[in-house]
């Protein structure tokens, strides 16, 4: 039976995406931003200031690498609140209905410094009853230790508590500690599995 529910952030409740900044800089080019995301400020680079390394030394770090991609670089950090395209409301009305029901937690990959940014922004982040961030634990998803902490800051069980992710190795690490988990795609679907485990909306 289901008595907690642990909610990832950015591609859930929130829609975050460096596409937002880098398709006009790079003038609607999809090719070559695509390449710059793959081949310089990567997914692996970015999830290494979420686990808490500072974004200045992550910056000047790349620059020696790539100093020819100096100005793109500095953007990444300099320009991020406009990679915040919003709430999802959907996901945020759901959020709202299961407060009403259920311990609900939040579990985030996410800078330390830059969290601060969508706790403005965001009021219903205040909605939650804990939230553990990753750069402030210096953990990240999936990391088996974060989930580990999860259980005993938020004072729960697994077999008692969805984790809902939009990604899948986050997931499927939820899963090996046996959480009940949901990958989400979409609010949509996220209610139908819910109704799935005896939760009405």
């Amino acid at each position: 039976m289901i008595k907690n529910i642990i909610f990832d952030l950015g591609g859930v409740l929130i829609d975050w995406n460096p596409k937002y900044v880098f398709l006009d800089v790079f003038k609607g080019n999809e090719k070559k931003m695509n390449w710059f995301f793959k081949t310089i400020c990567t997914e692996e680079w970015n999830l290494n200031q979420d686990a808490g390394y500072p974004l200045e030394k992550a910056t000047n770090d790349l620059i020696k690498t790539y100093p020819n991609y100096k100005s793109y670089i500095k953007m990444y950090y300099g320009r991020w609140e406009e990679m915040l395209g919003g709430e999802i409301n959907k996901s945020v009305w759901i959020l709202n209905k299961l407060i009403t029901q259920f311990e609900v937690f939040a579990l985030t990959n996410w800078s330390a410094e830059t969290f601060p940014v969508a706790l403005k922004r965001f009021k219903f982040l205040n909605s939650f009853k804990d939230i553990i961030v990753s750069g402030e634990e210096k953990l990240i998803k999936p990391d088996p230790k974060i989930f580990e902490l999860a259980t005993i800051r938020f004072k729960i069980k697994p077999k008692e508590t969805l984790f809902i992710d939009d990604n899948l190795n986050n997931i499927n690490s939820a899963k090996k500690m046996n959480f009940i988990t949901h990958h989400f795609k979409n609010p949509e679907k996220l209610i139908i599995d819910l109704k799935k485990h005896g939760i009405k909306i």
